[in-house]
């Protein structure tokens, strides 16, 4: 089958973009606002973009909480997403009035960060501390404004629960992250494989 995505005419039940482009991480993205209040939300729009410097993005559909606190404050948290949290993390994805807590909704720990002033979640076995860099409003082919907005940041701190480190790694199996696979499914990356890069030939 074939279809045009300006007409969206794929003849399925449900659009299957965003389950051809899966696995996805879930960025648990921890913010705190100017009033104080915080705020946790899950984007399955995140991922690492660049390792030096170490910069992380997710993206926001409209203008949501996590969006409008880290333009105005400069700084988030993003938590590990791990099978024993993904409860927890469904909690969290509740449409709630700004300002209400959804670490106190999902029953998680709020830890304040060392180096932002923003919260992660205290039960998660790793958290990325982070800057903003960049804020995106993510345009159409026309140039027009779309209603997604890219938050980009530099992470400045990362914090790893000695639990998930064997034989000096940060073990994936341990770890058991979860990704987001479309529609309403999610999955365990498991089993976990390794795969060497090939050296290139002697002759071209």
């Amino acid at each position: 089958m074939f279809y045009e995505t300006e007409t969206n005419r794929h003849g399925l039940a449900h659009d299957p973009f965003k389950a051809i482009v899966a696995p996805r991480p879930i960025g648990w993205i921890g913010t705190r606002g100017r009033d104080g209040s915080v705020n946790l939300s899950p984007y399955s729009f995140f991922n690492t973009v660049s390792d030096r410097p170490k910069i992380v993005m997710f993206s926001s559909s409209g203008r949501k909480d996590s969006l409008k606190n880290a333009e105005e404050t400069g700084v988030f948290t993003a938590s590990f997403v791990g099978f024993d949290l993904v409860e927890k993390v469904n909690l969290s994805s509740v449409v709630v009035p700004y300002g209400v807590s959804e670490f106190e909704i999902a029953g998680l720990t709020p830890v304040e960060g060392r180096l932002v002033s923003a919260p992660f979640v205290g039960e998660a076995v790793a958290a990325l501390e982070c800057r903003v860099t960049e804020v995106h409003t993510l345009k159409t082919l026309e140039g027009g404004a779309s209603d997604s907005h890219a938050v980009f940041g530099q992470v400045v701190g990362i914090h790893i629960n000695e639990s998930v480190i064997r034989n000096g790694r940060f073990d994936v199996a341990l770890a058991r992250p979860v990704a987001r696979m479309g529609y309403m499914d999610f999955a365990e990356q498991a089993p976990v494989f390794e795969m060497f890069r090939p050296e290139a030939p002697k002759k071209l």
